[in-house]
C-alpha cells in the first residue's frame, strides 16, 4: 500500500494526476461536454501506457470534471455536468448579487471536503469488502449483476421499460463471439471480424462521443445571456466553515452512501442532500436566493457520490455510471481482472487508484483555487470549434484497438445506434453497462448451473443471491409502479 502511495506521489505520478485533473476540470467547466466524453477519448490514448498510471489519468479525470461543472453553475447558471445542476439553484444568485468569489470558495471547498470523506471510506471500506466478495460463489456474483442492471434501469433517464430496452440491446451486442462455456461461435453470421465480438472502446466512443457529436452538429450555437459580474478568483472564509462545518459533515456522508449504491450517481446524491439541508435549515426560505447552506451541500454531495461510486467498481467490480463502466473497461483492456479479485491478483493496482483519488482532490483544489479565472473564460468557447477534432480522435482511437477498419465500421454503427437511442429518450446508460456485465454474469451463471447441476435453485436457498434478487425485483415493482402514479396524475 505504501508503495502505491510512494508511486503516485512521485513526479511521474504527480504530473499524470494534474493533467487528468486540469483536462477534466476544463471539460466539467464547459456545458454540454461530459466527463464521460472526454474519459471515453482518453481511453485508446492509454493503451500502450502502464496500467496503473492510466488508471489514475482516467480516474483525476473524472474526479476533475465533476468538480469542474461548478464553474459555469456558478457564473452562467448554466452546469457544466448534471450533478452540478443543483449548485445552479444558490451559486449563481450568490454570483449575481456580487459574491462570485465567495460562491465558488464555497463551492471549491465543499467539494474538496466531500471528495475527501468519501476517499476515507475508499480506503477503510474497500479492503474489507474485497474479502468479503472474494468468497462469492457464481450465483452470488450473478445476482449482483442483476441487481446491478436492475437499479440503473430503474433510475436511469426516462422510463423503466426504456431503462430495460437499454439493457437488453447492450445485453444482445455483447454476446456474438466465443462461446465462454462451449467455445463455439455463436450470432457472428459468418463474419470473421465478429469472431472476438464488438471491442469496446469502438461501442463507447460511438454511443458517448460520436453518437453526441451527431447530435451537437444539428443545433445552433446558443449564445449565454446572464453571466455573473465581478471578480472569478476564488475566496473562503472561516466563518463560512463555521456556520457550514455539520452541513459539510452530513452532506458528504449522505454523497458517499448515494454514491456506492449501484445506478443512482452524483445528481441524485445532490439532490438529496440539497433536500435534506433545507429541511434542516434554520433559514430554508433562503434558499434558491444564494444561500452558502444550498451550495455546500450540493457540492459536497455530489463530489462524495463521484468518489463513492469507485467502491462497489474496485470491490465488486459493479459499475454504477457510465464513467465506472469506462473505468472498468479500462481495467479489462489492461488486463487486469476489477472486483473481489482485484486486492487479491493485483493490489498494486487498487492502491493505487485510492492514492490517485487522494491526490486527484488534493490538486483540484489548488488549481481550482488559483485557476479559476482562466479556466472560466473556456465556458465561452464555442463547441462548433470543439467537434471536428473530436471526431478526428474517435475515428484515431477506434482503428488503433487492433488496426482493424472493421472497428471504425462499428464505431460509426453505434454511433448512429446511439443518435437514435437518444431521440427516442432510451438512456445509454444501461446498454453500456450491460454490453460490459453481460459477460460476467453469463460466464457466472452458466458456471453455477454446472456447479450445482443444472439446478437454480441455489439462487433462492443461498442467503447472498436470494437478498440481490428480491432486491432487485423490490426495484422493478417500485420503478413500475412510481410509472403507474406519475401517468396517473398526468391523466388528472
Amino acid at each position: 500500500m505504501i508503495s502505491a502511495y510512494l508511486e503516485v506521489f512521485s513526479l511521474s505520478g504527480t504530473m499524470w494526476v494534474l493533467l487528468g485533473t486540469v483536462v477534466g476540470i476544463l471539460i466539467g467547466s464547459i456545458p454540454g461536454l461530459s466527463g464521460a466524453m472526454v474519459i471515453a477519448l482518453a481511453l485508446p490514448m492509454t493503451y500502450y501506457m502502464q496500467a496503473t498510471d492510466a488508471l489514475i489519468l482516467l480516474v483525476a479525470m473524472y474526479i476533475g470534471s465533476t468538480t469542474g461543472g461548478l464553474i459555469s453553475a456558478t457564473l452562467m447558471r448554466m452546469p457544466g455536468t448534471e450533478s452540478a445542476i443543483m449548485t445552479t439553484l444558490d451559486g449563481f444568485p450568490m454570483a449575481q448579487r456580487g459574491e462570485p468569489a465567495r460562491a465558488l470558495g464555497l463551492g471549491v471547498i465543499a467539494s474538496f471536503i466531500g471528495g475527501m470523506f468519501a476517499w476515507l471510506v475508499l480506503t477503510t471500506l474497500s479492503p474489507l469488502l474485497s474479502t468479503l466478495a472474494v468468497r462469492f460463489g457464481p450465483y452470488e456474483i450473478f445476482s449482483m449483476t442483476v441487481v446491478a442492471l436492475t437499479l440503473i434501469a430503474a433510475i436511469s433517464k426516462g422510463s423503466f421499460m426504456n431503462g430495460l430496452l437499454a439493457a437488453a440491446l447492450g445485453a444482445l451486442f455483447a454476446l456474438p463471439g466465443i462461446d465462454p462455456i462451449s467455445g463455439s461461435l455463436r450470432l457472428t453470421f459468418n463474419i470473421a471480424e465478429l469472431d472476438n465480438g464488438f471491442n469496446l472502446l469502438p461501442v463507447m466512443l460511438g454511443l458517448l462521443v460520436l453518437g453526441q457529436v451527431m447530435i451537437d452538429s444539428g443545433k445552433k450555437s446558443e449564445s449565454v445571456i446572464q453571466k455573473a459580474s465581478g471578480s472569478k478568483k476564488v475566496i473562503f472564509s472561516a466563518k463560512d466553515f463555521k456556520e457550514n462545518l455539520w452541513n459539510f459533515a452530513r452532506s458528504s456522508i449522505i454523497g458517499t452512501w448515494i454514491g456506492i449504491l449501484p445506478g443512482i450517481g452524483g445528481t441524485t446524491a445532490s439532490i438529496a442532500s440539497y433536500s435534506v439541508a433545507k429541511g434542516f435549515s434554520k433559514n430554508s426560505s433562503k434558499f434558491g436566493n444564494g444561500c452558502s447552506e444550498g451550495i455546500v451541500a450540493a457540492e459536497s454531495a455530489n463530489n462524495a457520490g463521484t468518489v463513492g461510486s469507485l467502491v462497489p467498481l474496485i470491490t465488486l467490480g459493479i459499475p454504477g455510471s457510465v464513467v465506472t463502466a469506462i473505468l472498468l473497461g479500462a481495467m479489462v483492456m489492461h488486463n487486469l481482472n476489477p472486483g473481489p479479485l482485484l486486492f487479491v491478483q493485483n493490489p498494486g493496482v487498487a492502491y493505487t487508484i485510492i492514492a490517485g483519488v487522494l491526490s486527484a482532490n488534493l490538486i483540484i483544489l489548488v488549481v481550482m483555487w488559483f485557476a479559476t479565472p482562466l479556466i472560466s473564460r473556456m465556458m465561452y468557447v464555442d463547441k462548433a470549434w470543439l467537434l471536428p477534432p473530436i471526431i478526428i480522435f474517435c475515428f484515431i482511437g477506434a482503428y488503433s484497438v487492433s488496426g482493424r477498419f472493421f472497428d471504425v465500421i462499428a464505431m460509426c454503427g453505434f454511433a448512429c445506434l446511439g443518435y437514435i437511442l437518444v431521440r427516442a429518450k432510451v438512456p445509454l446508460g444501461p446498454f453500456i453497462i450491460a454490453f460490459i456485465l453481460t459477460p460476467m454474469a453469463e460466464e457466472n451463471l452458466r458456471s453455477g448451473l454446472v456447479v450445482y447441476g443444472s439446478s437454480y435453485l441455489p439462487l433462492l436457498t443461498r442467503p447472498i443471491p436470494l437478498f440481490f434478487i428480491v432486491i432487485s425485483i423490490i426495484t422493478a415493482v417500485w420503478a413500475v409502479w412510481s410509472e403507474i402514479g406519475q401517468a396517473r396524475k398526468a391523466k388528472l
